[in-house]
């Protein structure tokens, strides 16, 4: 066989075993991007889906609560951050539509000191387009005070009693914020404290922003709501320690979204014809030289480019979401700050993770006779006192008394004749993907014990 008839067949052979290992390499890539980002493609095809059905098949189900507490009911959140906060850029007009599409009514700010100062003329105040400002900071110790007259100016470096001392002197009602953290519990001007924080559930779970990258890459545009709530945890320590503080005490518990809209990154298309990119808190990550080919990839797929103009961003945490992702609902007498805080005083306010559903509505209160008592009000120990919950959706409901579960119902509504003296508050959950989820926490009704003489103060 000569050379020349030998060359074709050899060359067949390289090209058909060329293929071949070209085949295995994408198979084997394919098996290994499979494993690597397995978690985030089961969540995308799977679990997400799954979820989103879920809550779906969960809203359809409203219907609304016959049962009337006497109080008019607004949603809103606690501890947000704006333009005035080192690590948010997002002003009060954006703030005033990110309120509008989450559907509020009020929101109690907590922006970080400003030049070492708690400075209470700063901000917005009252009710503008339909959304009531109270303002506030949050402060070293977890002090998170709202009320103070608009002249306050408290320094951020002073002690833990002169601060409280102050807040006390002049008025002002003072949460804790990030209740994880060791704070001095046994100060009597301590009103309430979180049981719930969107970040807390990030620095239990030793987790950061860059781990949920792999599932913001593949469904963030799809599924953005349910990315987000991939960081939720339920904060089981805590809330059992504020059962325990409520044993001896009043303590408040509410829950706070701490909107900032910084976790993400932006693009901006600079001056000089580059691309300048961000961290969503606006600190500057890199800037990319841009040359013909890059520029024109960039404008394929960003649109046109302008100078000094924003060219992408992807946030997980756009204000609007952190609005909605869960909420305080207090029963007032109208939207004013005056009315709202007086609501946080008392207790008069229950927890609802809103991005599942819409928790409007929800009511929990004792009757004793003819006497109704809501959330943070006292009634005495009496016969026929019986404890009413009821939910515009199917739920589990869960009574807790002095921080030990003693009661499971499921369905709309929930009845619980009291037997004994105690706190007595409700959580209510909703069972998705096969796991019962947290959906409502109330703050506790007291029963006292019958020599105690109390009242309520609802209307």
């Amino acid at each position: 066989m000569s050379n020349q008839e030998e060359r074709p067949g050899c060359f067949r052979r390289l090209i058909k075993w060329t293929v071949r290992l070209a085949v295995f390499l994408i198979v084997l890539g394919a098996v290994v991007f499979g494993f690597v980002f397995r978690e985030p493609i089961y969540n995308r095809f799977y679990y997400f889906p799954k979820v989103a059905a879920a809550w779906e098949a969960i809203r359809a189900q409203y219907e609304p609560v016959k049962l009337d507490d006497g109080w008019t009911e607004f949603r809103g959140v606690c501890h947000s951050h704006s333009e005035l906060s080192h690590d948010s850029q997002v002003t009060f007009p954006d703030i005033i539509k990110a309120a509008h599409t989450a559907d509020i009514s009020f929101i109690c700010m907590s922006d970080h000191c400003v030049e070492g100062k708690a400075d209470y003329s700063l901000g917005l105040k009252g009710i503008h387009d339909g959304v009531l400002f109270v303002r506030g900071f949050e402060m070293p110790y977890g002090f998170m005070p709202w009320g103070l007259p608009d002249d306050t100016v408290l320094d951020c470096g002073a002690s833990e009693e002169s601060l409280v001392k102050t807040i006390e002197e002049r008025g002002g009602l003072l949460f804790i914020a990030h209740s994880e953290e060791d704070r001095h519990w046994e100060l009597p001007q301590i009103a309430g404290m979180e049981i719930y924080n969107i970040h807390t559930n990030l620095k239990e779970n030793n987790a950061s922003v860059a781990d949920l990258l792999p599932d913001v890459a593949f469904s963030l545009r799809k599924y953005p709501d349910h990315v987000m709530r991939t960081i939720f945890r339920r904060q089981t320590d805590i809330l059992k320690h504020w059962d325990e503080l409520n044993r001896d005490r009043k303590m408040v518990g509410i829950c706070a979204g701490d909107a900032h809209q910084n976790n993400g990154v932006y693009g901006v298309y600079t001056n000089d014809e580059n691309l300048q990119i961000f961290e969503g808190s606006g600190e500057e990550m890199e800037t990319v030289k841009l040359n013909g080919a890059t520029r024109g990839l960039l404008r394929l797929f960003c649109g046109p480019l302008e100078q000094g103009k924003e060219v992408f961003r992807l946030q997980l945490d756009p204000y609007e979401r952190s609005l909605r992702f869960v909420n305080n609902h207090v029963l007032a007498t109208d939207l004013s700050e005056a009315a709202i805080l007086d609501a946080l005083r008392k207790g008069r306010v229950f927890v609802g993770f809103d991005m599942i559903a819409d928790a409007r509505g929800f009511t929990y209160y004792a009757e004793s006779g003819p006497v109704k008592a809501v959330m943070g009000e006292e009634v005495p120990m009496a016969d026929g006192i019986v404890l009413h919950a009821a939910s515009p959706y199917p739920v589990r409901f869960t009574l807790v008394h002095d921080g030990n579960p003693i009661e499971t119902q499921e369905g709309r509504t929930f009845q619980y004749p009291v037997k004994e003296p105690g706190k007595y508050r409700i959580e209510a959950e909703f069972e998705i993907a096969g796991e019962w989820t947290p959906w409502v926490y109330t703050n506790p009704i007291e029963v006292k014990p019958s020599s105690v003489a109390v009242a309520s103060a609802t209307p």
